[in-house]
């Protein structure tokens, strides 16, 4: 007994304490300097090669960069007349090579008519998949704006699609927003289903694709004005929602803490300065039992988060970006680490300092070291750099 405590002693002060020595380091290496806004970024591989590939919604073209040259592949182009604004990338079919869907025609001024304001593309590609990818045009409701693909109960794919506001909302008032999965027919030229996710929520700025049990169906993590909120499958095409905060919420993600516990991270409110962190310790289903801790209020127009365990430590770190212009001016990345094991507080350091001005960011381990990297676009720095963990 004694030693068992001794050993709980031991771990519990490791977990607490940081050492500097200890905080990754990261080498900063610009892939593309020419970047008009970078709106979205994916991670997958493109052509069976076994590397992780890098994807790019910029606002005039689709591309991806090949790992390890990164090598620029334009697939699409000018999808229609107003900005892309999105990307969905997964290997949906078990080939090794993902898929692709683009959201476009960003106007999220235009609430009502769908000819002015989003579109919702399926990309076919050709044998050669640096070249142009033929465009399948789906319904779409309008101001498309976030879309993901996610793994069903049936362990099909279904691409799940967020516009911004709700059909005719003005202010942020009026009906919710019709989040709508997209069921792939065998022939994409073909109709695609959609059915109702959720329907509740109002400037719904992001989402996150979960894994909150142990079955292999993904959940979602859905924030908006009203706050964030749990949307698990519980049958085919049923959805059901659980509250985990009440909060306005741009953007959320889920991260992973020691034997198997989640925590829930977000920028509030959109677009906003305040980077939150809720824990529970049964993760439960009552809101009032999930703890808020905000760690860091200093984001000027925070716009990118991510979580992942880059310190090998059992448990996920924190990435957040933002893209400035309102306060300081000043743009960046920081990376957060806890400092104590419920995850109420939080220590950060600055990854890049003014050199980016983060639109979205992803985190994968590119060069299969065993470490996690980061990617990030940046709007007004017209940039795309990766961050490797060396």
């Amino acid at each position: 007994m004694k030693i068992l405590f001794a050993l709980l002693i031991a771990f519990l002060i490791f977990s607490s304490e940081t050492k500097g020595s200890d905080l990754p380091q990261f080498r900063h290496v610009t892939i593309d300097n020419k970047v008009k806004i970078g709106y979205g970024v994916a991670i997958a591989d493109m052509n069976a090669d076994k590397k992780k590939d890098i994807i790019l919604c910029d606002a005039r073209n689709i591309a991806w960069y090949e790992n390890p040259s990164w090598e620029k592949h334009i697939i699409a182009e000018n999808l229609t007349p107003r900005d892309h604004v999105c990307i969905a990338v997964r290997d949906i079919d078990g080939d090794g090579k993902a898929e692709i869907a683009v959201g476009a025609q960003w106007n999220p001024g235009e609430t009502n008519d769908e000819s002015k304001s989003g579109a919702v593309f399926y990309l076919i590609p050709p044998l050669d998949r640096t070249k142009r990818w033929e465009p399948v045009q789906l319904q779409h409701e309008p101001t498309t704006h976030r879309m993901r693909w996610v793994e069903t109960l049936n362990r099909d794919f279904d691409l799940v699609v967020l516009p911004l506001h709700g059909r005719g909302n003005k202010a942020n008032k009026g009906p919710g927003v019709r989040t709508l999965a997209y069921h792939k027919p065998t022939d994409p030229k073909e109709n695609w289903k959609t059915t109702l996710v959720d329907g509740n929520m109002h400037a719904s700025h992001n989402f996150d694709v979960a894994q909150w049990d142990k079955d292999s169906a993904n959940e979602l993590l859905l924030g908006g004005v009203e706050g964030v909120f749990l949307l698990k499958q519980e049958q085919e095409n049923k959805w059901s929602r659980r509250q985990i905060s009440n909060n306005p919420t741009g953007e959320v993600r889920q991260g992973f803490g020691s034997n198997g516990t989640k925590f829930v991270t977000a920028i509030e409110p959109m677009h906003g300065s305040q980077l939150s962190v809720y824990t529970s310790e049964k993760q439960s289903n009552d809101i009032k039992k999930w703890q808020r801790s905000i760690i860091d209020s200093t984001l000027d127009q925070g716009h990118a988060l991510a979580t992942g365990d880059f310190m090998s430590t059992g448990t996920d770190q924190i990435v957040a970006g933002w893209r400035g212009t309102r306060r300081t001016g000043k743009v960046g990345i920081k990376f957060y680490y806890p400092s104590n094991n419920g995850k109420t507080k939080w220590e950060s350091i600055v990854i890049d300092d003014n050199q980016m001005a983060t639109e979205d960011i992803q985190v994968a381990d590119l060069n299969d070291d065993g470490k996690l990297d980061i990617i990030a676009a940046g709007r007004a720095t017209n940039n795309l750099k990766i961050y490797f963990n060396d």
